[in-house]
């Protein structure tokens, strides 16, 4: 299912379990890659141990990735961030629908986390 250009860029692809798979492929730039990660998060109904272990593996496989690669992380949360953005303005405007449900507030936990933590690291404060 890739293009032939993409077949031959191809360095390898890794399943980790049924959700989630990481594909990495050359660029022109030397010793660059760009790892392209697909996940399907467990849905709301799911009991906390499980998106804990979703959760903990996807950040391990991310953190993995070297640092100077492009890594395009593609998900599929499961979850509903509701059209109440108060106190994660920056990270999701008021576009979403319903209500927000577990998923979506811990996605949205987990994008202030992880902005904080950018945030950090360019101030160089990690």
């Amino acid at each position: 299912m890739l293009s032939e250009q993409a077949q031959n860029a191809l360095i390898g692809w890794e399943s980790h379990g049924p959700r989630i798979i990481k594909a990495s492929f050359k660029t022109k730039k030397e010793d660059i890659s760009v790892n392209i990660i697909q996940c399907y998060a467990p849905t709301n109904d799911y009991n906390e141990d499980a998106k804990d272990q979703f959760n903990n593996r996807l950040q391990s496989i991310v953190e993995k990735c070297p640092t100077m690669d492009l890594t395009i992380l593609m998900e599929d949360l499961n979850a509903k961030v509701g059209t109440d953005n108060t106190g994660y303005e920056n990270i999701v405007r008021r576009h979403g629908l319903g209500e927000r449900n577990e998923n979506g507030e811990r996605e949205q936990e987990g994008s202030n986390q992880y902005q904080s933590n950018k945030s950090s690291e360019s101030q160089g404060t990690s």
